[in-house]
């Protein structure tokens, strides 16, 4: 990105990627959780696999998230970059495309 300051349209889409980052994470370590770990729930399991499937259920979430919100954000700075040093041309809508 430039060194300069940033407008509020790149503040706002900053702000609105980190959202989008840290809901589909929490999202999908949600649903990761819950499919490792609950089990331990809906069925009668002896203590000892009840928390291993806990535990095991809890690293894979928080992999799963960090992960997750790495992987967006580092792709949204990659496509920022490549949009400023100008190998990317914006969409414009209702014209065509010059390479088409």
């Amino acid at each position: 990105m430039t060194g300069g300051r940033r407008t509020q349209a790149e503040r706002d889409a900053i702000t609105v990627e980190i959202g989008y980052a840290l809901f589909s994470a929490a999202f999908g370590a949600a649903l990761v959780f819950g499919a490792v770990a609950g089990p331990a729930y809906a069925f009668r399991l002896p203590a000892g696999v009840r928390g291993t499937l806990m535990g095991l259920g809890a690293v894979l979430a928080a992999a799963l998230f960090v992960t997750r919100v790495v992987t967006v954000l580092v792709r949204f700075r990659q496509v920022r970059c490549l949009e400023h040093d100008g190998r990317v041309q914006p969409s414009q809508p209702g014209r065509t495309s010059p390479d088409s």
